[in-house]
């Protein structure tokens, strides 16, 4: 299963990494630095799945969360987050993430939470 993919992380080299895995996977893959460009994104054309960074300069990425799921509460959203902000992914959880992954990641192990995740989400409309 393939789909529309947002990654949102302040790093360049991040996510490169993410457009080139998923891109050789099928997905078609957009690309925000910010949490402020992953809501003008999101607005223009809703992905199936959003990865996104927890820490990121202005708009982090609980504000960015918030933003979008009052947009489109369905979309499913992986948080990405270092060891030590442990405590921000209950936060995270409570506005509807299911998934998180600790960087530094594993690629292949990302690959298949997405593939789960996209799995058990299905068909959604959003709102």
């Amino acid at each position: 299963m393939t789909g529309r993919m947002l990654v949102v992380d302040d790093q360049m080299g991040v996510r490169r990494l993410l457009f080139e895995a998923f891109s050789e996977e099928g997905y078609i893959v957009e690309l925000a630095g910010s949490g402020q460009e992953a809501l003008e994104k999101v607005r223009k054309m809703p992905p199936d799945i959003v990865l996104m960074d927890m820490k990121m300069p202005g708009m982090n990425g609980l504000e960015a969360l918030r933003e979008i799921k009052k947009f489109d509460n369905t979309v499913p959203v992986v948080m990405m987050t270092a060891y030590g902000e442990l405590e921000i992914v209950a936060e995270a959880m409570k506005l509807g993430v299911k998934e998180y992954v600790t960087k530094p990641f594993d690629i292949n192990e990302l690959r298949g939470l997405v593939k789960k995740t996209l799995g058990e989400v299905g068909n959604r409309q959003v709102v």
